[in-house]
């Protein structure tokens, strides 16, 4: 009997259906030679310190650092859990070979591993790797089954992850809470991605709250009921502009310059973009969105959502015609696509650019024949029409740039016409709000220039215009998962970004727990859409005087490494190593800091 092992029962069922397990008993499905069973996520978890030895129950200074010889699993303690697991136990000690069916990504891999190493599974394992739920991905899926072996370095990294957590979690939270707390109840947690995420938002809070506002001076003039800016920029002191002086003059254009310009399809979405664009459109936490595009996922309508990746490998291309064919409620925007070659464009299909999976995009099955709640259909409508955008044309537009001049005062105005719309026809000709840079939604407004002529001049009405230096905004949702996926860095252009995501913090597919549990832990609160640290959070970070536990740079580091232990680049082991010794320097300083 070959066993099929699952993350979620719903996915187990879509597996048992293809399959022909269709057969219900207690915990798992069976048929046609399979037996599908499943998991509730996570069953099992790294050991806690007490369950190591006795010494380790009590928090106490003198038992620090924790560093076991040797990490162990146990079951977590849920009722519901022992009971699937005894059926999961069971089904594996009498299998002849084992699927691990889990969610194809680092988490998922980790998830079952423990699993089945708890079963004390020792069959052969084989992995099923599937970017879809669809019956046809299914199928090819369980055509080109790899033996498990093949994904040991993606455990591994999943296994270093979890360690790192546990070791720097555990050590540094009961450290920090013992030497600083004045209640008794009080715990004070850290982690090893929430804490420099937390010192991100705590540090953008003191800049707003230490900045002192400047004045400056903005000089313009309106000619011809265009306004033309200085190109002095921001002026000190007013006194040096004799604003009559510059009336009494004649405006004179000096140079006028078009020139032609495209604009690409925005990129398709990885899991943190489009937490994004949720967030900036319909206020969606990262948690609320990431539930709803796995439901979608879970529904077979948009592809595997836990993704660092906007491009598509070259083998999608060819399936592309027929995905477009199924987005029925989007006919009218396919409809010119049809009966031609479809533009394949590298900032889309890129294989070099993929590893686990590619970019979210919708899977081709009809929307209208699955029931979804309002949200699911937002964020749908958002992977839908990104997806068709990268077939249409370029936008064409025509940029003109006019300079003038009055008293060796040179002044500057630009427009931009669209000249043919391309793919913002799938936006309703909007400039759908890219990730090229947060002002992409300005570029819109720039003012329509009538034809002007070198040399021409006139009458115009200058005015000087007093302004203040702003603070840094506050973090929002949206752009807090940016400053996670940069380790802090503000960074507008997108490939600039791809390059940097090996060294951002946390995963895509965790950022949004992590996010949630520094609200849960009442570091931080929402205040509208912004985000501020808690009395709490700004005193944790305060006590925190090791750069290598509140560093985004330093966190990012680390997860690059990772990364690497993934990739076969670099070696779990001594990555342990380096974590034991991390850990220990973190508690030594810590202790010299405090007896200081």
């Amino acid at each position: 009997m070959i066993v099929c092992i699952a993350e979620k029962p719903s996915v187990a069922k879509e597996i048992a259906k293809v399959l022909g397990a269709n057969t219900s008993h207690e915990g798992y499905m069976e048929g046609n030679g399979y037996q599908v069973t499943w998991t509730f996520g996570h069953l099992c978890c790294l050991k806690e310190p007490q369950d190591y030895t006795d010494q380790w129950r009590r928090w106490s200074l003198s038992a620090l650092p924790m560093i076991p010889p040797r990490f162990g699993i146990k079951l977590i303690p849920n009722q519901g859990y022992e009971k699937q697991f005894a059926t999961i136990e069971r089904l594996m000690q009498a299998a002849d070979s084992i699927i691990n069916c889990g969610d194809a990504g680092q988490e998922g891999e980790l998830i079952q591993r423990w699993v089945m190493q708890k079963a004390r599974a020792t069959c052969p394992v084989q992995r099923l790797w599937v970017s879809s739920l669809t019956e046809e991905a299914i199928k090819e899926a369980f055509s080109n089954l790899k033996p498990q072996d093949e994904y040991q370095s993606l455990y591994e990294a999943g296994l270093c992850r979890a360690i790192g957590d546990w070791l720097l979690g555990m050590n540094a939270t009961r450290l920090y809470t013992l030497l600083f707390r004045t209640d008794p109840k009080q715990v004070f947690s850290i982690g090893r991605v929430q804490t420099p995420t937390l010192a991100m938002i705590v540090r953008r809070h003191e800049e707003i709250k230490n900045f002192k506002p400047e004045k400056y001076w903005v000089l313009s003039t309106v000619y011809r009921n265009v306004v033309f800016s200085s190109t002095k920029g921001k002026l000190k002191d007013p006194k040096a502009i004799d604003l009559n002086a510059l009336k009494e003059k004649d405006f004179t254009v000096t140079k006028v310059e078009q020139k032609a310009g495209t604009e690409a399809p925005p990129r398709l979405f990885d899991l943190t973009s489009l937490q994004v664009e949720c967030n900036k459109r319909y206020s969606f936490t990262a948690d609320d969105t990431l539930k709803h595009i796995q439901s979608l996922y879970e529904k077979k309508l948009t592809t595997y959502p836990r993704v660092d990746t906007t491009y598509l490998s070259d083998d999608v291309y060819a399936r592309c015609p027929q995905i477009l064919q199924g987005l029925v409620p989007y006919a009218p925007l396919v409809a010119p696509l049809m009966g031609k070659k479809l533009k394949k464009s590298k900032k889309v299909f890129d294989s070099s650019k993929v590893t686990d999976h590619h970019a979210i995009i919708p899977t081709g099955q009809n929307p209208q024949n699955t029931s979804l709640t309002l949200d699911e259909k937002r964020v749908y409508d958002l992977v839908a029409r990104r997806f068709i955008a990268v077939f249409h044309p370029d936008c064409k537009f025509s940029t003109t740039t006019v300079l003038g001049e009055v008293e060796k005062t040179a002044f500057k105005a630009t427009g931009k016409q669209i000249l043919d719309e391309g793919w913002r026809v799938v936006f309703g000709g909007k400039s759908e709000s890219s990730d090229n840079s947060e002002n992409s939604e300005n570029s819109d407004k720039e003012q329509v220039l009538p034809a002007f002529e070198q040399g021409e001049h006139g009458p115009h009405q200058p005015t000087l215009t007093e302004k203040q230096t702003t603070p840094p905004k506050p973090y929002t949702e949206a752009t807090l998962l940016r400053a996670m996926e940069t380790a802090g860095k503000t960074v507008e252009n997108e490939e600039l970004r791809d390059a940097m995501k090996a060294n951002g913090i946390g995963r895509p597919s965790t950022r949004a727990a992590i996010i949630e549990t520094l609200f849960r832990r009442n570091y931080i609160v929402r205040v509208r859409k912004n985000i501020e640290p808690t009395a709490t959070g700004i005193q944790l970070v305060g006590l925190i005087k090791q750069d290598l536990l509140k560093s985004a740079e330093l966190t990012g580091q680390w997860e690059k490494k990772l990364r690497d232990i993934e990739a076969h680049k670099y070696d779990a082991a001594q990555f342990i190593q380096d974590l034991k010794q991390m850990v220990n320097e973190v508690v030594v300083s810590t202790f010299q800091q405090q007896s200081c």
